[in-house]
């Protein structure tokens, strides 16, 4: 089916999968092999679950400091062309003579920030499912103004999400400090969003060890707010930690840093296992005598029209991008 888009249309899904208890995922994109390889996690879900129209929101941000996925959508490094392919191919994607075309698509813009993003902001965002409103790098006190002047231009089109404090990249030193309930009720009842993104203890983009989903945190902000939290950083905690985020008073979930970084060794062990396959057997010996490939290295095999081409990478990286997702989504859906 089209693009779900329109605030009252969002909200009805959103009111569908809380009747469910289900969490919306959402997955964030940089190109269309992993915006396919969500899909296909979504589609294979839809049957488990019985659920034709299964639910998922596919996003991308802008040009977020930590990571401009609509630059990097083409090598133009335009982040509007990146932006608008990334559109085209989602509707293509989910049309009806699609194998995606019954599921139900919602389409986000993630962590756009009111001066970097001014020109995106002057798009139609009413192309939009949602986007998450990003002034979490100025005080409290303007980040509420910014949000809440946000909310009356745009709240009228799509769904909002608003940060209330900012969560800064998990490699570096900065820590902030964690969401309290006093100060998520006082940024929503003051910004008027949709949702709110809170710092529960989920820093972005990598794996630390020492960081914790502070669910009991969760339910005390769901207690004073309601069933309004976003996620963010689940990629940095075990599943054991987000398998039960729907009673916490989590409604959705952002991932994209475990979608990249988990494929990637999968492409790496097979491109290592057929050296000489995909850069012909002088390369591999090469690579050989010089200690980066083992002694066990076949180098012998001739080059492979199979394993030279970007199709073979795609694959490869498409199929764990695929099982990646759909773990996601067996934690927060259930029958």
């Amino acid at each position: 089916m089209p693009l779900i888009t329109g605030r009252q249309a969002v909200l009805d899904v959103y009111a569908d999968m809380e009747r469910r208890g289900w969490v919306m995922p959402c997955f964030c994109s940089e190109n269309q092999t992993s915006t396919e390889a969500i899909l296909a996690a979504t589609l294979e879900a839809s049957v488990r679950l019985k659920c034709p129209d299964l639910p998922v929101t596919i996003a991308m941000t802008n040009l977020y400091s930590h990571r401009s996925q609509s630059v990097a959508y083409t090598q133009t490094g335009r982040w509007d062309i990146g932006l608008k392919l990334f559109l085209a191919d989602l509707r293509i994607l989910t049309e009806a003579s699609s194998p995606y075309g019954a599921l139900r698509v919602l389409v986000h813009l993630d962590h756009i920030q009111p001066d970097a993003d001014h020109d995106l902001l002057n798009w139609d965002l009413g192309q939009f499912s949602s986007i998450m409103y990003d002034a979490s790098t100025l005080p409290f006190e303007q980040n509420i103004e910014r949000t809440r002047r946000f909310m009356r231009e745009q709240g009228h089109k799509l769904v909002v999400e608003g940060a209330c404090d900012e969560i800064v990249d998990a490699g570096g030193k900065e820590c902030n400090a964690l969401t309290t309930p006093e100060r998520a009720m006082e940024y929503v009842k003051g910004s008027g969003v949709d949702f709110i993104v809170a710092n529960l203890g989920t820093e972005h983009r990598a794996s630390a060890a020492e960081l914790t989903y502070h669910g009991d945190l969760a339910r005390q902000i769901s207690k004073a707010v309601g069933g309004r939290l976003v996620l963010h950083g689940s990629s940095s905690v075990s599943h054991d930690q987000i398998r039960y985020l729907f009673r916490d008073g989590v409604r959705k979930v952002n991932v994209w840093a475990a979608i990249e970084r988990d494929s990637s060794p999968a492409l790496l062990a097979d491109m290592v296992r057929n050296a000489a396959k995909v850069a012909g057997p002088k390369v591999a010996r090469t690579l050989k005598e010089e200690g980066l490939l083992g002694p066990k290295c076949n180098t012998d095999m001739p080059a492979a029209l199979s394993h030279y081409t970007t199709t073979y990478r795609q694959e490869l990286v498409f199929g764990q991008m695929k099982q990646i997702v759909g773990r996601f989504l067996d934690l927060w859906m259930t029958p």
